[in-house]
């Protein structure tokens, strides 16, 4: 079992500047844990920056921050920064993101993925300690560069991992993985390759999450999600290695343009599979089996309808005192 139990920040629904009082209420409400994520909303570092003013008391971590997105010197400086606002409390956690987020959105090539973040872990092993770093990566060169304020405790370094390669690169060179869009039996496939380099290797786990909501519309609320994350490449051939054979409907008819027979083809079993959803009691019960089946901190994200205020939200999925 574990004593962590995080949430997603920042909260959907209300302006960033208004959530102190959310923040706030985190510890007493169990939550050990706030980490933060990056694709179209916040970027990954403000609003853990605000959260270790607001509560101090919560570890603070990145899942993720994308690997090509920022220059190395940059994301070290990031990085740096945060660990230093909140000493021993900040994991940084990186990964490859996707295409669309990389290339689409940020017209930068995403090319050789799994390189690229061996690469930024092992400048910023070397970068952050204060070294100076001038090296020939595969996918990188620096030359000279010297990080100016070096954190008095360096953050450990978990890498977002889907299959084989990336997570034994978690497993080998960083401090362990963030898992995401995987059923608490998924756990016990992916969480053993991740520690074969050590049975104390973090395993950050992403759970989405609708509490308190009549099966149907968690539902739909769930296959329009599926549908998004579940057709992008990456996650696509994660879920082909797990063997849910179950989604090649839905991928066929998102192959063929069909987005709304794709949303149609998801199966109910999918979906409550991948989202925990039901009566909060139940919710935490679920996200305790993830615990289980290997993760060593649940992360809760939470996808309820609007019609939930966010702060009912999080007393739900809270930890049973």
């Amino acid at each position: 079992m574990t004593d962590r139990w995080g949430i997603t920040v920042p909260f959907e629904g209300i302006p960033l500047a208004d959530q102190r009082a959310l923040f706030e209420s985190l510890p007493d409400l169990g939550y050990t844990d706030a980490w933060s994520a990056e694709a179209n909303g916040t970027d990954a570092f403000t609003p853990l920056a605000l959260a270790s003013v607001w509560a101090p008391q919560l570890r603070l971590g990145t899942a993720i921050v994308p690997a090509y997105t920022r220059g190395p010197a940059t994301l070290a400086m990031s990085a740096a920064t945060m660990a230093a606002a909140a000493p021993g409390r900040f994991s940084l956690g990186i990964g490859t993101s996707s295409n669309v987020i990389v290339e689409r959105w940020n017209s930068i090539p995403f090319e050789e993925p799994y390189k690229k973040v061996r690469d930024t872990v092992r400048f910023l092993r070397e970068s952050l300690t204060g070294r100076k770093v001038k090296a020939d990566y595969d996918t990188f060169s620096v030359k000279g560069f010297t990080l100016g304020a070096v954190p008095e405790q360096q953050p450990p370094i978990l890498v977002a991992a889907l299959r084989q390669g990336m997570l034994r690169l978690a497993g080998r060179e960083a401090d362990g993985a963030i898992i995401n869009w995987l059923s608490s039996e998924d756990v016990r496939t992916v969480a053993p390759i991740v520690r074969e380099f050590g049975e104390e290797k973090e395993v950050v786990a992403r759970i989405f999450a609708i509490p308190d909501t009549d099966p149907d519309t968690a539902r739909e609320i769930g296959r329009w999600a599926i549908s998004a994350y579940l057709n992008v490449p990456v996650y696509r051939a994660f879920h082909e290695w797990l063997g849910r054979e179950e989604l090649g409907p839905m991928w066929k008819a998102w192959d063929d343009g069909d987005r709304k027979g794709a949303l149609a083809a998801i199966p109910d079993s999918v979906i409550d599979d991948l989202i925990v959803h039901g009566p909060a009691e139940y919710c935490r019960e679920r996200i305790e089996a993830y615990v289980e089946a290997g993760v060593s901190t649940p992360v809760i994200a939470p996808i309820a309808p609007p019609s939930l205020d966010p702060a009912d939200v999080i007393r739900a999925l809270a930890p049973r005192g």
